[in-house]
């Protein structure tokens, strides 16, 4: 009985620093990225595999990290209008929107979801893609995870480099260069608009071949940014840029 004690102690301790060790890497990983820019995600490798399988021609990725200061300001104040307009008040979580798609998707139909850009961010930075509850509690650890040791600049910044814009497209300016010939800080603000009317499905609908249905959901977009009071809205996202275009 007392081998049997001493076996338990062993496997429960070995399983407390399992999970600290655990805990301690996803905390330095996080804030690594805090400052580094993330140089590949898991959905880039992704859509790399599968355009290598399909024999594409253009199967290479295309992805440019550039700081916030180097956008422009309508283009964080256009995904918040499209993708989260309660980012700068929820800590990672809308519960009403979560809580909303649940009753849609209890209905049948397409499955919609209800994640706020940080947990979009959380996903796509440091998970894999797919549908479980294995991997939507992990994403919720993340995301408080970043909410914490980043905030909402970082975020938004790191959102702006790693959504998918289109098939290998991977954030504003390589989206900026591929569909506008110009760099992220030079888009106005139907411009910032369309590349956020692409983003629920960025390999169904095309920035640089808009359907109508785009188009019209780049105009409610671009709506909503002006309801929101323009760039202003963001001003807590923009600090650091403001202060140093001030110096």
């Amino acid at each position: 009985m007392s081998r049997v004690r001493l076996r338990l102690g062993q496997v429960k301790l070995l399983f407390i620093k399992v999970v600290l060790s655990l805990f301690l890497l996803s905390v330095a990983w996080v804030l690594l990225y805090r400052w580094v820019a993330p140089p590949v995600t898991l959905h880039m490798l992704q859509r790399r595999a599968e355009a290598g399988a399909a024999d594409k021609a253009h199967s290479a990725i295309r992805y440019t990290f550039v700081p916030l200061e180097k956008m422009s300001d309508q283009l964080p104040l256009a995904m918040v209008a499209a993708e989260d307009q309660l980012f700068l008040q929820h800590h990672g979580f809308d519960f009403q929107a979560i809580w909303d798609a649940f009753k849609r998707n209890r209905k049948g139909g397409n499955i919609r979801g209800g994640s706020t850009i940080s947990q979009q961010v959380a996903k796509n930075v440091f998970l894999w893609h797919g549908r479980s509850y294995l991997r939507k509690a992990v994403e919720a650890y993340f995301t408080m995870l970043i909410e914490l040791l980043w905030g909402k600049e970082r975020i938004m910044e790191v959102y702006l480099n790693i959504a998918e814009m289109g098939d290998g497209v991977f954030g504003v300016e390589a989206a900026s260069q591929a569909y506008f010939n110009k760099p992220a800080r030079e888009l106005g603000r139907k411009q910032a608009a369309l590349l956020a009317a692409v983003l629920p499905n960025p390999i169904k609908y095309s920035a640089q071949n808009p359907s109508g249905y785009v188009l019209r959901r780049r105009s409610r977009i671009a709506r909503a940014m002006g309801r929101l009071g323009g760039t202003t809205y963001i001003d807590a996202i923009l600090a650091e840029k403001n202060e140093t275009q001030q110096e």
